[in-house]
């Protein structure tokens, strides 16, 4: 079994508001909607309070706009830093300033 279904399984997955919010965005059709949506209503959440504000401060303080990081992916970097957890990315330059930042 592959360590993501592992975590999937054992409830150490934790879903944004934000990043279904992308990828509801860029479902091609229903049944890409409803795979997503069905993740989003089973997968456990974290609380979001305030986490876009803890992001643009996050950007701001490290120049990550300029770095091309953008406004969601600095939201995913904030709630790693607020819940102290992981994330696994296959996009460079957030790999990068997450190595940067020692998240």
């Amino acid at each position: 079994m592959q360590v993501f279904e592992q975590l999937l399984q054992r409830r150490k997955v934790l879903a944004l508001s934000a990043v279904f919010g992308e990828l509801l965005q860029g479902a091609r059709n229903n049944r890409e909607k409803k795979i997503i949506t069905g993740f989003w209503i089973n997968l456990p959440k974290m609380n979001e309070d305030d986490l876009f504000i803890q992001a643009g401060n996050i950007s701001r303080e490290n120049k990550l706009f300029a770095k091309g990081i953008g406004l969601i992916d600095s939201y995913i970097l904030a709630a790693a830093i607020q819940e102290d957890i992981s994330i696994w990315t296959l996009d460079t330059k957030l790999e990068k300033v997450i190595n940067n930042l020692a998240i």
